[in-house]
């Protein structure tokens, strides 16, 4: 048995949905319907069933694991796939019972992960959430490997073939935790240089399938791979782009983020999302033609706080206007007249223009205030305040140096201050 259970493209699989409250939520059904055909895997037939709480034994009821056992004979289903988490106990009780491989939520979502990464950072994020998830499995399949090794040439340090298992297993993971982090490093580097420069960062995020990537294409015409189906983005992509009055900024299309996302997924991408973290400004991507709006940006607001990125100021941008009804695009602003929300279709490109103006907005409206004191030899820096158009305010002291009360975006300020080193000492 191969370590990982990978689809062959073209399976076919019982799908088994559990409703746990009272009200049906169909909704989560669909959405991992889509999960299992953006995975390419044909739904056969759909199980459904309700519950209080989880079986222990076969996490649904022992008629209804009876039942799906039957519905996979009928069909010739190759794959069970459940739209929850199942323990390893449980997981293998009913593939013995079905006779197929049984997959779980996570290990779905894994597999797209597994299918869809294409940088070496994406494979190695993908291939340590796998390992973590696959270590808690180990003994499936397994089982006739419990027996110490024995024999000419193996008798050896006693351990059995799933302790070995298990040793190359942590040896794998200590290394790819090695090699990311030689990654995070030179994206740090990366960040760092940015940062230096004074270059903001703008991060697209959004539930997964919202229209990030087709708005970054639209915005940087990067040519990011962009489908209709979840998870078509893993590894993050960066672009510059010029904005009015703030200049070059740098845009960041990141993963999807989706309901009840494994915890192994977001710890194994926190790397990917550290691009978010470190962001001026996000991007909030919302499919506006989503029936689940609210609960969509509530999921995306868990996993920020979950990667401590939700101190970030934040930009809503309603995507896919071209799907409700005579809708315009438009902007949505505050009380303190800021623009918060933006509607917009990245698809026709209606309402991209908006966007800019808000960003525009967004960035250069942080203002630095200062009042300065400046000797009677530094005349050359008073002059660049009045080329910068900044100063408010100007007297004369007693002992003849100049007074000044600038106001100017905190970006230009910041970029004199690295210009004229002895700037800051003339802050009063």
């Amino acid at each position: 048995m191969h370590l990982f259970d990978r689809y062959d493209a073209g399976e076919q699989a019982v799908l088994v949905h559990v409703y746990f409250s009272q009200e049906k939520d169909t909704e989560d059904l669909r959405e991992f319907e889509s999960l299992v055909s953006s995975a390419g895997v044909e739904t056969l037939l759909v199980v459904t069933g309700s519950r209080k709480a989880p079986h222990a034994k076969y996490f649904v009821g022992e008629g209804k694991a009876q039942e799906i056992a039957d519905a996979v004979h009928a069909t010739g289903a190759t794959v069970v796939l459940f739209n929850h988490s199942l323990s390893p106990a449980q997981e293998r009780n009913l593939e013995r019972l079905c006779e197929c491989r049984v997959i779980d939520r996570t290990g779905l979502i894994l597999d797209i992960f597994a299918q869809r990464a294409r940088t070496h950072e994406g494979k190695l994020q993908v291939e340590l959430a796998q390992l973590r998830h696959l270590a808690t499995r180990l003994v499936r399949g397994w089982t006739h490997l419990e027996r110490q090794k024995g024999g000419i040439g193996l008798r050896g340090p006693g351990e059995t073939q799933l302790e070995t298992d298990r040793r190359l297993l942590r040896d794998r993971i200590r290394q790819i935790l090695g090699r990311l982090e030689k990654v995070e490093k030179q994206r740090e580097q990366g960040r760092r240089a940015r940062m230096r420069a004074d270059i903001p960062t703008v991060s697209l995020v959004g539930y997964t399938n919202a229209g990030k990537s087709t708005l970054f294409n639209c915005i940087t015409t990067a040519g990011v791979y962009a489908a209709d189906q979840l998870f078509a983005t893993l590894d993050p992509t960066l672009r510059r782009i010029d904005v009015e009055d703030v200049g070059v900024t740098v845009l960041a299309d990141t993963v999807g983020f989706i309901r009840h996302l494994p915890h192994d997924l977001v710890a194994a991408f926190k790397a990917t999302l550290q691009e978010t973290r470190q962001a001026s400004l996000l991007l909030h991507i919302v499919d506006a033609a989503d029936g689940r709006i609210d609960e969509n940006i509530a999921a995306v607001n868990d996993v920020l706080a979950e990667i401590e990125a939700d101190e970030i100021p934040v930009l809503l941008v309603m995507n896919k206007i071209d799907m409700l009804e005579d809708f315009a695009p438009r902007i949505d602003r505050d009380e303190n007249n800021l623009p918060f929300r933006v509607w917009l279709s990245a698809e026709s490109g209606d309402g991209v223009d908006l966007l800019f103006r808000a960003l525009t907005e967004r960035l250069s409206g942080e203002i630095a205030q200062y009042e300065l004191k400046l000797p009677v030899a530094e005349g050359r820096l008073r002059s660049r305040f009045y080329q910068l158009q900044a100063i408010t305010r100007e007297w004369i002291e007693e002992d003849g140096s100049i007074g000044l009360v600038i106001r100017m975006p905190i970006v230009d300020w910041r970029r004199l201050c690295k210009q004229e080193q002895a700037l800051e000492n003339f802050i009063v």
